[in-house]
């Protein structure tokens, strides 16, 4: 098998778009090397899957054997965690080197970061955490992006965060301030519909207004993933962006009223622990095929219908 087409070109608005017609949606997994054998056995018609970069900063070794034997017959998205895009301080400069050089070996399809911080005064904290959304944090986070896309000599997407505090000192909402980045960067946008749904709970904010001003014109990837339920301190609930189970009804509607509004777009099922059987991942991908394909087929009737 080797469906590895996915141009990954940048359309109208600066929206990364794959070969997507008729039946050929791509939505992928998640790459964990212990699903290795069951993917080249038993794989993924039309599937992509994606890496963090941060797995394969280095020269050589079975992390990259593995993801070259992938590369050979699917398409791949390169998904960085480390940049601290929304940090104050300037970029590391090794760090963006790195990153460079995994993006000119595997030639990925897509290419994303988050709109996080994670490093402060030299120390790197291992989280994404969020950010005020001024005009001050517009333009770090602008210039930051501007810098990965002239290292790696091509546009970003940049994904939407999963909050658990807000800061008062914002004068913009989240989606404006996404809104304006894209808008200023040329970046396009990767919707992690888990992560409004999470944040939506989180903040008693409703995710179905918060998608009707997203700029979905913009997104070239969807993430879906799981996510848990916690309390705070005063027995509230929370919940986490854990990536460790199913992804839950709800975040599926929103999928769902989503690609019924801009059509296939690449989906990709994020399951980073508790991992279970390539069988069980593979089926999520699937579900959401299905949704692709309905709405890709209601889009081209009413389109004819139309004209």
């Amino acid at each position: 098998m080797n469906n590895a087409r996915w141009a990954g070109a940048v359309g109208e608005q600066g929206r990364p778009r794959g070969e997507i017609s008729g039946v050929e949606v791509l939505a992928g997994t998640s790459f964990k090397h212990q699903h290795l054998s069951a993917i080249l056995a038993d794989g993924l018609e039309h599937g992509f899957f994606e890496a963090h970069a941060e797995n394969y900063m280095g020269a050589g070794g079975p992390p990259h054997r593995a993801l070259a034997a992938i590369r050979e017959n699917y398409p791949v998205s390169i998904h960085g965690v480390c940049m601290s895009i929304g940090g104050r301080g300037a970029l590391d400069t090794t760090h963006l080197a790195r990153f460079r050089d995994v993006v000119a070996r595997y030639e990925p399809a897509l290419v994303s970061e988050h709109l996080a911080w994670s490093s402060h005064g030299g120390t790197f904290f291992n989280d994404l955490l969020p950010l005020p959304y001024t005009e001050d944090t517009l333009r770090t986070v602008c210039r930051h992006i501007d810098q990965v896309q002239e290292a790696i000599k091509r546009p970003i997407l940049l994904e939407n965060p999963s909050t658990y505090v807000a800061f008062a000192s914002s004068t913009m909402s989240e989606t404006g301030f996404i809104e304006a980045v894209a808008q200023r960067t040329g970046c396009g946008l990767l919707l992690d519909i888990n992560n409004v749904f999470v944040s939506a709970a989180n903040h008693g904010f409703s995710a179905t207004t918060y998608l009707a001003e997203f700029p979905l014109e913009r997104v070239g990837e969807i993430h879906l993933a799981g996510h848990s339920q916690q309390s705070d301190d005063e027995g509230e609930p929370l919940l986490i962006d854990s990536h460790d189970r199913a992804i839950a009804d709800p975040v599926w509607s929103l999928y769902t009223d989503v690609v019924a509004r801009i059509g296939a777009t690449p989906t990709l099922i994020e399951w980073d622990s508790n991992l279970p059987d390539w069988l069980v991942l593979r089926a999520q991908a699937l579900t959401a095929q299905r949704i692709m394909q309905v709405h890709d087929r209601s889009l081209v009737q009413e389109a004819s219908d139309v004209s």
